[in-house]
């Protein structure tokens, strides 16, 4: 942040943005709570008026511009399942495909022997 700019600007440019931000989420978040039942689409906890606060909106493409109206691009995330999906969207953004490598089972078995080797003592 530059030092030349007025405080007073920043705080309004501020606060114009968390504005829009609010207006934008209460407008999809409304419509998703009413589309869909109030359920974690991951982990299935169910939510109530009174822990609906910890109920997401989670955007499918990650673009939370992209809000149609039939709640195509929506899903009801627990804020606990919605951390891990950003999560692992991020490390598939930094670090590419975020699947596991398919490793063969181990052939090795170390006690194979060993009815022989207590028969040799």
């Amino acid at each position: 942040m530059s030092t030349n700019q007025n405080p007073s600007k920043l705080d309004k440019v501020l606060a114009e943005a968390r504005d829009y931000k609010a207006t934008r989420e209460k407008g999809y978040r409304e419509q998703a709570l009413k589309l869909y039942p109030w359920v974690c689409g991951r982990c299935t906890r169910e939510f109530t008026h009174k822990n609906l606060s910890e109920l997401t909106v989670h955007h499918r493409d990650h673009n939370h511009d992209n809000n149609p109206s039939d709640g195509t691009n929506w899903e009801l995330l627990c804020l606990y399942c919605h951390d891990n999906e950003h999560s692992r969207f991020e490390e598939l953004i930094r670090y590419g495909s975020t699947k596991e490598a398919k490793q063969e089972a181990a052939t090795f078995n170390p006690f194979a022997d060993l009815k022989a080797m207590m028969e040799k003592k």
